[in-house]
């Protein structure tokens, strides 16, 4: 059980929450955003006349890529250090969002390196020389409300999780209507990240009464929700629901924290280039099936509440799910080549070992373990011990 509870000291959600942008009050905001889908659907302009009734000065950094950067966060940096900016909005999908928070870390600390703060809680203070707001369009990471930017070294293929409580957003806006553009796929890919943030930090050490509520919470609404956003995306009581479920769940991991579907997604991801979600999706039954040696009472309490009467039936329920939302049940499916796989699974296992959210399983894995879990997830086979 964590002793803190970190949220956003404030949640503005429901359909034309985006509104809530004319009550902030400060000087100069620098807005993050990603390649265009913002800008396209007038969101950019919106943001900027609902600021300018304040008198604050906006400028945009466009162009954060999926899965960013280090050079994209170090460009945004430069950006923010001439701007000056006392508020920070991360726009858009998560990987705006993270990018935002990746480029706030190192604008109120010019001097540290990104080597410094690759281990968890060692971000130094925030929040001294702006406040950091976030507006997602994507129903997946919950990043408007965690503690969590995660950020891509594409020269070594993988994925570091930036771990502080610093990085916890000071308000987060969750407005369904900005997700109506997304397409099916994503839709899919989001949907399922947000069920397995619920799902893993349901099951880790730190869980306790209050991130255990929200998990419950959000798995509920997105087994219920999800097919119907994936194929209602114009519904804005489906997007609604699932916007604020992946919200829910992400405070609940940024509390309880997250487990290895999460340290071997990141690797897949890096090295492979398969949407987070996806990865996640196709290894979270098998996780589930590995940890329930450990976590089977936790799970059978999720299980039961779906209406289902054994762990195993609520692995299945999710691979139900992800074909109900088109994706596949393996890598190998997916389309990544067997004898690529073959050269890098070994790294991809050592890589997840010592990937922060590994060490929040609740079941503590070693390099077999997780060569085995990845190996049958790429053939779609199932995890027995």
């Amino acid at each position: 059980m964590s002793e803190n509870f970190i949220v956003p000291r404030r949640i503005y959600h429901g359909i034309g929450s985006f509104s809530k942008l004319e009550t902030l009050q400060g000087n100069r905001a620098l807005i993050v955003t990603g390649k265009g889908s913002m800008a396209r659907l007038g969101y950019i302009e919106q943001a900027c006349v609902l600021l300018g009734k304040n008198g604050i000065d906006t400028h945009v950094f466009d162009g954060v890529e999926a899965d960013p950067s280090i050079e994209t966060v170090m460009r945004g940096t430069e950006v923010m250090a001439s701007f000056k900016p006392d508020i920070i909005i991360g726009l858009g999908g998560c990987s705006a969002i993270d990018a935002a928070k990746a480029m706030w870390i190192f604008y109120e600390n010019p001097d540290i390196n990104f080597e410094d703060i690759i281990k968890p809680f060692t971000i130094p203070p925030l929040h001294n020389k702006s406040i950091f707001v976030a507006i997602p369009s994507t129903s997946g990471t919950g990043t408007e409300a965690t503690c969590v930017a995660v950020i891509t070294d594409r020269n070594k293929g993988t994925k570091y999780p930036l771990v502080s409580y610093e990085l916890c957003p000071d308000i987060a806006i969750v407005d369904g209507a900005l997700c109506v553009s997304m397409p099916p796929s994503v839709t899919a890919n989001t949907g399922l990240d947000a069920l397995t943030h619920a799902l893993e930090a349901y099951v880790t050490p730190l869980a306790d009464s209050y991130t255990d509520a929200l998990a419950e919470r959000a798995v509920k609404d997105i087994f219920n929700t999800l097919p119907l956003a994936f194929t209602e995306g114009k519904n804005l009581q489906f997007r609604q629901t699932m916007h604020d479920a992946s919200c829910l769940a992400g405070m609940s991991f940024t509390n309880a924290l997250l487990g290895i579907v999460h340290s071997l997604a990141h690797q897949i991801g890096g090295t492979f280039g398969i949407a987070h979600g996806r990865a996640n999706a196709i290894l979270l039954p098998n996780v589930i099936r590995y940890n329930a040696k450990i976590a089977y009472e936790k799970y059978l309490v999720l299980a039961t509440l779906l209406g289902e009467e054994t762990v195993e039936q609520l692995a299945t329920r999710i691979e139900s799910l992800r074909r109900d939302v088109h994706v596949q049940d393996s890598f190998l499916e997916y389309g990544i080549n067997e004898s690529d796989w073959k050269q890098k699974v070994q790294q991809m296992a050592e890589n997840a070992m010592n990937d922060a959210c590994t060490s929040c399983n609740p079941r503590k894995p070693d390099i077999n373990d997780m060569v085995k879990i990845l190996n049958l997830c790429f053939v779609g086979e199932k995890y027995t011990d």
